[in-house]
Order: structure tokens, then C-alpha cells, then sequence
């Protein structure tokens, strides 16, 4: 298995992986070959690949606005869960981040998605309960669809 950056020839099979995951929500706009392009322009070598057998299995995407980082669809194959694969890229992000002088990292987990909500408590991620998350769609084009 490989760990390493995210490319952008690397979006098909990300893609593929992503539409693999039970209850992972895309978005039609956001999640689009161009805007991942745009994201991974903005933000070089911060999102992470786990690949295997020249098959992605694992993806982070990785970012920061010079002050926070994020995480943002962090996903491992079901096949290959419990084998260490998102440690190994979360590390790889933290310490991009780290590299780029960013101090804190927000992310968004599911309410539903125990399996990633369990994961970021075990990492040492806080569960920040004197905040509210808001969020206001610019594009009423850009559709979230989840996958069953």
C-alpha cells in the first residue's frame, strides 16, 4: 500500500472510490473534476491518496485558509477498514499542515456516521459543543446526493 498526494490524475479513481462509500454525500458543483482541480491548485500536496494495486483505496481531501485546516471527505474503502489506512493519511495530513504553519484543523463529521465520528474521538479530535455549524448555498445548482 502507498500513501501519498493526492494528484489531479488521480480524480477518476478518487471519484469511483467516493461513489463506493454507503451514505457518502456529493455534491454536483463542489465535487466536480474542475472544482477538486481548483482545490487541489489552491492547496498543493495537503490532500492525500491511499493507493493499492494501482487502485485508490483511501482519500483525504486537505486544505486551509491560512489559519484552519480541514478535512473533507475522508474516506477508506470498506474492504480495507480496520488496516490502518486512515491513520496513515491522516498523519500525512497533519503533518502538511503542520508544514504550512497551520496551528488548528475543523472538520465535519455526519451526526450518522459513527464509524467517523468513533474515529476522530479515538484520534484526539474534540467534539465542539459550544458552536453551531451554519451553512448557506450560493449555487442552487450545486445538489448534494448520498449514496445508498
Amino acid at each position: 500500500m502507498d500513501i501519498r498526494p493526492m494528484q489531479k490524475d488521480d480524480y477518476d479513481g478518487v471519484y469511483k472510490l467516493w461513489c463506493e462509500i454507503k451514505g457518502f454525500g456529493l455534491r454536483s458543483i463542489d465535487d466536480s473534476r474542475e472544482n477538486i482541480s481548483r482545490f487541489l491548485d489552491r492547496n498543493p500536496n495537503l490532500s492525500v491518496v491511499a493507493e493499492e494495486n494501482r487502485q485508490i483505496i483511501g482519500s483525504i481531501l486537505c486544505g486551509h485558509d491560512g489559519r484552519t485546516g480541514g478535512f473533507y471527505h475522508v474516506c477508506v474503502h470498506p474492504n480495507h477498514r480496520k488496516k490502518g489506512i486512515a491513520h496513515a493519511m491522516t498523519r500525512f495530513c497533519l503533518n502538511a499542515l503542520k508544514e504550512e504553519n497551520i496551528n488548528k484543523i475543523a472538520l465535519i463529521a455526519f451526526k450518522s456516521n459513527d464509524l467517523g465520528n468513533e474515529f476522530w474521538k479515538h484520534y484526539g479530535f474534540t467534539l465542539r459543543e459550544d458552536a453551531n455549524y451554519y451553512d448557506w448555498s450560493l449555487n442552487e445548482n450545486n445538489q448534494i446526493n448520498f449514496n445508498h
